[in-house]
């Protein structure tokens, strides 16, 4: 099913990494649907559309969205209503990554820096983690493992590649009901002790009430006591905007020039600024329109900057500084088709290992809308 592809699609590339601006995720099409066979394309086109009916696939994984901009009617009066009729005729769903399929390492960025032979690559500009709160409470001894797991299933212990984590230690809590109070332990008027669990789970901040709520119905107590603790944002080392890494052993532009058009699908259109002698082994690269980092990339020390769509003022004013990279601007097509075998296999391997295994192919539409240099 349709839900199936979608759910592997959002581990591997979280759509809540995706900018403010983004509209990624499923686009046409039902979760409901069936899936026989899908088909990956950085754009999608009528022609990939066409491409899609003519092999058999009902399921349409691209790139780009077809509906970032508003629209406002959906006919056959204009590319993308067209393109959206012929969807739902054929009964082909679309679904989107983009700027969420840029940032992590099995993303569109690594796999351009994987094509072009740059290795150990971390992100240029890395993302905050996921901020996080730290809980901490205490509950008597024969209801910890209730609470734990309440605690869990709301979300609170989830680690990286783990869930459930937890730290507890005893301890003596010590209390004394008030008048109008109903204690689930002690007397009205007298001091308790009693032997309790000191417990503290850390949950992501956005799911705080929800935690704090199974807190509440979970513990044996008429007032719990815990306190939440904000930790420090940290950032993220496997995700982010753009990629940097080195080359296995240095070599002149000239020679990486000729790497780059080698490992794209079209090596034409490739544009490059720098002294053709210039030794390189440190590499910053941005799949799509990068002129944004042009400066982050000379901060971080890059020897060469490979990217696309570079504007003529942006790097003008870049290449003015004394330890500027040499520029590399590829085609941005070309450079998100690397893109395309990785999320292929990734996902061919989690659906087999699921048991729900679904065919598929890549595009062999180049949506690439220059066709001469």
């Amino acid at each position: 099913m349709v839900a199936d592809v979608v759910a592997v699609m959002d581990r591997l590339y979280p759509p809540a990494t995706a900018e403010p601006w983004d509209r990624v995720g499923l686009t046409v099409g039902s979760r409901n649907a069936a899936v026989t066979k899908i088909i990956y394309t950085v754009d999608c086109t009528a022609a990939v559309v066409a491409e899609a009916v003519s092999v058999g696939a009902d399921m349409i994984i691209a790139h780009h969205p077809l509906l970032l901009r508003g629209v406002h009617s959906i006919t056959d009066e204009d590319p993308k209503g067209r393109c959206v009729t012929e969807l739902v005729k054929g009964g082909i769903t679309l679904h989107v990554a983009h700027t969420n399929a840029d940032k992590p390492a099995c993303g569109v960025v690594a796999a351009l820096a994987d094509a072009l032979g740059v290795t150990g690559t971390t992100p240029l500009v890395p993302a905050p983690a996921e901020p996080l709160d730290l809980l901490v409470t205490f509950v008597p001894q024969p209801q910890e493992a209730t609470l734990l797991d309440a605690l869990a299933d709301a979300g609170a212990g989830a680690v990286g590649s783990y869930d459930r984590c937890s730290f507890t230690s005893p301890g003596i809590g010590r209390f004394r009901p008030l008048p109008g109070a109903e204690p689930y332990l002690g007397t009205v008027g007298q001091v308790e002790r009693v032997t309790e669990t000191r417990v503290e789970m850390v949950l992501p901040r956005p799911r705080r009430d929800d935690v704090v709520q199974a807190l509440l119905r979970a513990h044996p107590y008429q007032t719990p006591a815990f306190h939440l603790i904000e930790t420090a944002t940290t950032t993220a080392t496997d995700i982010g905007l753009g990629r940097i890494g080195a080359l296995p052993s240095p070599m002149r532009l000239a020679e990486f020039v000729s790497r780059v058009g080698q490992a794209l699908p079209r090596s034409g259109g490739v544009r490059v600024s720098g002294d053709p002698d210039r030794v390189v082994g440190l590499v910053a690269v941005q799949a799509g329109a990068g002129d944004d980092l042009l400066d982050v990339a000379r901060t971080r020390g890059a020897d060469v900057y490979v990217t696309s769509d570079l504007r003529h003022h942006p790097a003008s004013e870049a290449l003015e500084w004394a330890d500027a990279p040499a520029l590399v601007d590829i085609p941005h097509w070309a450079a998100e088709y690397t893109w395309l075998p990785v999320v292929q296999r990734l996902v061919g391997e989690r659906l087999a290992a699921a048991g729900t295994p679904v065919p598929s192919v890549i595009s062999t539409v180049v949506t690439d809308p220059w066709n001469a240099t």
